[in-house]
């Protein structure tokens, strides 16, 4: 009988470790808290590769605040292999700066199913430009977790861009999210997600933008007075693997983290979909919040403004960025 690695202290460097000769420990850094979209889906890899390596692999899970704070530091362990697997989102822009293709409003469907089949298919996932961008620092991309829309959240009410004017919006520290706020005509500033709530409380930032999930979890809906729904984006956080270490596994375990993480594409989505309905109802049913859904038109008059962010976002990154972006429409193309 294998035991799991005990967590000794709340950041990277110390760890309490037990487990027996045979038992190989891959650790999974989460940006989430326990509970949330991401350690759902983790569990689930975790039960699945612990059953298919027949207990020989000990996944241990650490959720946000485990190994620090920081999102950079989660990267920084998994780059230097202190950490195997994680997940990296907007704040990934700044090791990866091809990732924040992802962050990009209105490139993808508005099928948020169709949407998480175009990035986990070969044509982007597997794609030559987006398995580079990784590799040239330390990574492997292996799958992608879409977790909803992301939500506005603001002291007043938002439905034309010259309601977003000069609005102090709390954005990742990603370039291409500031870009496109401040295309919006708003003031993006980066604030750690654990400050967020007291940032909100405090005026420190005057909106914010999370998926419905991640506002009831963290409880930002409370100091908010509207919530505010363009379908503008989809949050996508990227399972990402030390490539020393994915390349070190046997070709029987490489193949094993393939096909589980295939096997969560539809689960990821499904996890999400409940998630973020059910954490809504709460939210209605805790608060008066006003919630607030744009038309067809209102979306429109953003997405007017969000295009261009697409040439910032080549412009910057290069042709790496470029080739990403084209695989990504390609495969949204491909994905009925």
């Amino acid at each position: 009988m294998h035991l799991r690695r005990l967590i000794g202290a709340a950041t990277l460097g110390v760890f309490t470790l037990s487990t027996t000769a045979m038992a190989e420990t891959w650790r999974f850094g989460l940006e989430e808290i326990e509970g949330s979209v991401q350690h759902r889906y983790a569990e689930q890899f975790e039960k699945r590769i612990e059953e298919r390596s027949n207990g020989d692999i000990d996944v241990q899970l650490l959720p946000y605040g485990k190994w620090g704070s920081s999102y950079s530091a989660l990267y920084d362990a998994i780059q230097g292999g202190a950490i195997q697997i994680g997940f990296a989102s907007g704040a990934l822009g700044g090791t990866v700066p091809e990732s924040q293709l992802l962050n990009l409003n209105y490139i993808m469907p508005a099928d948020q199913w169709r949407t998480a089949q175009a990035l986990n298919s070969d044509t982007f996932l597997k794609s030559d430009a987006w398995q580079n961008a990784f590799r040239q620092r330390g990574l492997v991309p292996l799958a992608e977790l879409a977790e909803g829309y992301q939500v506005w959240t603001a002291n007043k009410a938002i439905r034309t861009p010259s309601d977003m004017e000069n609005l102090g919006i709390r954005v990742m520290d990603n370039t291409l999210l500031r870009a496109t706020y401040r295309a919006y005509g708003a003031s993006p500033t980066s604030i750690a997600y654990g400050e967020l709530y007291s940032a909100l409380q405090q005026g420190q930032a005057e909106g914010n933008i999370q998926p419905v999930f991640a506002h009831q979890e963290m409880a930002f809906y409370e100091v908010q007075d509207y919530m505010i729904f363009a379908d503008q984006s989809q949050f996508v956080a990227t399972v990402i693997g030390n490539s020393d270490w994915y390349d070190s596994l046997s070709d029987e375990q490489r193949t094993m983290v393939d096909e589980v993480t295939k096997s969560l594409v539809k689960e990821g989505h499904d996890i999400q979909t409940r998630f973020n309905k059910e954490r809504l109802d709460i939210i209605r049913d805790k608060s008066d919040i006003e919630i607030i859904e744009l038309t067809q038109k209102e979306r429109q008059a953003f997405e007017k403004m969000a295009k261009p962010v697409r040439k910032t976002f080549v412009k910057e990154v290069g042709a790496g960025g470029e080739a990403s972006m084209k695989a990504l429409l390609k495969a949204i193309k491909e994905t009925k």
